[in-house]
Formats: structure tokens, C-alpha cells, sequence
């Protein structure tokens, strides 16, 4: 798939970023994992992203995320597949590369490791990252790599692969900004963990998609949400926030790095066997697994 067909699909319809799953061992299970994604792939989603940030990239090796790369694209059939990619410029580069030779369609580049970066910084990472590969390139806002809106339209002029900006910071102020300053340059994507309880704020600014950690686990009730919401219809997502994504951000935020670990139980609990996530993030408890066993009841399937 080409950048410019990928940016097509990205604003094709509501986005995921499937978990990845473990054996008992910790090592990754190819074919627990294909029977998830072939089932999300079954709701319409136009794009996947293997490896990202609710898949676990920050606890993966290198060498491991090309062979979850083919794993997704051997399971989704017609939806592209976008690998996540990440740390400093001379890794990402590797990444990069190795998940382009593996069938990716694209990577999302998260924030690179520890420090932060000057613009001048970021700047030259991105564009190392974009000219080392011929497929498109989204760019993850978030915590310590925030790009400002004249270093994106700088990126923007010096690679055409440049093709999506996806916002965690929640600063709507700063989206704003880069969305008038950029235009349809860029396919722009809301980012906020449990984007559902935001997706109303981003699509005023501009972001016509957003990624849903829940669709791993319930994915017709996220795609209902999303219909409603670019439908306009207020008094349905109102509903939907009361009845279940406030209930599970009260089970979220009980934990720290729960906005995965709570996804990942959820998944277990619709009968895959994803295993446990790895350190140093901790699973739910059991008084959490019975928290989420009784909201995903009624979506069971």
C-alpha cells in the first residue's frame, strides 16, 4: 500500500491497535493472536497497528516485532497493517526497515527513549526515520516527543511519506494549531488512552478518527460509538460514556499502566488466550477481572 492509499484508509473508519499475545513463557503466540486480529478485522477496521503502544512495543525486542508484523498481515486479510516503531533514531531506523521487508504498510513512530528533544532534535529524528523507508510515516504526539506545528510543516516539505499525526497530549489548543497551520497535508488521529472519552473534543478540532483500545475486546460497541459519534447523535454517546467507558475508566485508573492491562483482560475475558502482559507492567486482580467480566457482559460474543 502505498503512503497516500494508507492516509485513505486511516481516515477510512475507526482504527485499533490489537494486544499482543503471550504464551506462559512470556514469548509471543502467533496463533492466538491471528484468531484475534482475524475477528477485529471482521468489524471494518480499515487499519491495524501491530506492535503499537497497547500491543506492548515498549516491551518488545527489536527482533521480535517483524514476525508480529506478518502475523497480522497473514490474519487481516484486506485491512492494512501498521507496525509500531520507536526508541532512538538509529533503532527506529532498524524497526523501520525490518517490519517495510515484513509487509508492513506503514509504521507509527512513538516517542523515542527516556530524554526529552529539542525541536532541532525531533525534527532530525523524524526525518531520518521517513527517508530510511518508502511507506508512510504517522508521528505519535505524546509525553517526551511533542512536535510543535512548524517543525511538522518542516517535515511535511521534506517527506511526502509523511502522512499522519496522532495526538496524546490531549492539549487541545496545540492541535488546533496544527491542524489550521497543516491542513490536509496530514490524516490527523486522536490519541488519548480510552479516546472514546475525548473523541467528541478531537473531532471539534478537526480529527475525524481515533484509535480504540476497547474495540480489541468489544468492537461492535465501539464501532457503535463511532457511528453515533460522526453521526452527531449527543444523547447516544452519552449513553454509551455512562453505561460503559466511564465505568471502565474507574477499572483503568486503578492501576498504573492499566490502560493496557485492563484491554489485554478484556480480550482473555472474550474467550483469546492472550496471556499475561510482561514487566514491567502487572496484571488486574481478581477482584478486577470480576469488575471487568461484569461490564463486557452483556458484549460478550
Amino acid at each position: 500500500m502505498n503512503p497516500q492509499h494508507l492516509k485513505a484508509a486511516l481516515g477510512s473508519g475507526l482504527l485499533s491497535f490489537p494486544v499482543t499475545h503471550f504464551d506462559r513463557n512470556g514469548m509471543f503466540a502467533p496463533e492466538s493472536y491471528k484468531a484475534h486480529v482475524e475477528w477485529l478485522a471482521s468489524y471494518n477496521a480499515p487499519v491495524l497497528f501491530a506492535a503499537g503502544g497497547t500491543g506492548e512495543f515498549f516491551s518488545l525486542s527489536p527482533s521480535e516485532i517483524p514476525a508480529i508484523v506478518s502475523a497480522a498481515k497473514e490474519a487481516a486479510g484486506k485491512t492494512a497493517i501498521v507496525s509500531g516503531c520507536g526508541y532512538g533514531t538509529e533503532i527506529a531506523v532498524e524497526i523501520a526497515k525490518s517490519v517495510e521487508k515484513a509487509g508492513a504498510d506503514g509504521i507509527l513512530l512513538l516517542p523515542h527513549y527516556l530524554i526529552d528533544a529539542p525541536q532541532e532534535g525531533l525534527y532530525a529524528h523524524v526525518k531520518k526515520v521517513c527517508q530510511s523507508v518508502g511507506f508512510g510515516v504517522m508521528v505519535y504526539n505524546r509525553d517526551n516527543s511533542v512536535l510543535h506545528a512548524d517543525t511538522l510543516a518542516r517535515l511535511c516539505e521534506e517527506c511526502p511519506n509523511l502522512i499522519g499525526f496522532k495526538d496524546g497530549t490531549g492539549d487541545i489548543g496545540l492541535v488546533r494549531q496544527v491542524t489550521s497551520t497543516i491542513g490536509d497535508r496530514l490524516m490527523y488521529l486522536g490519541g488519548m488512552p480510552t479516546a472514546e472519552l475525548f473523541a467528541e473534543a478531537y473531532l471539534g478540532a478537526g480529527f475525524t478518527t481515533y484509535s480504540s483500545a476497547v474495540f480489541n475486546f468489544v468492537p461492535g460497541l465501539a464501532n457503535e460509538f463511532y457511528r453515533a459519534l460522526r453521526a452527531g447523535e449527543r444523547a447516544k454517546c452519552e449513553q454509551l460514556l455512562k453505561d460503559f467507558f466511564y465505568p471502565f475508566m474507574k477499572i483503568r485508573n486503578r492501576g498504573k499502566g492499566y490502560a493496557v492491562s485492563a484491554v489485554k483482560a478484556g480480550v482473555r475475558i472474550q474467550g483469546f488466550d492472550a496471556g499475561p502482559v510482561r514487566t514491567p507492567l502487572t496484571d488486574l486482580t481478581g477482584e478486577e477481572m470480576c469488575m471487568m467480566e461484569a461490564l463486557i457482559a452483556p458484549y460478550r460474543r
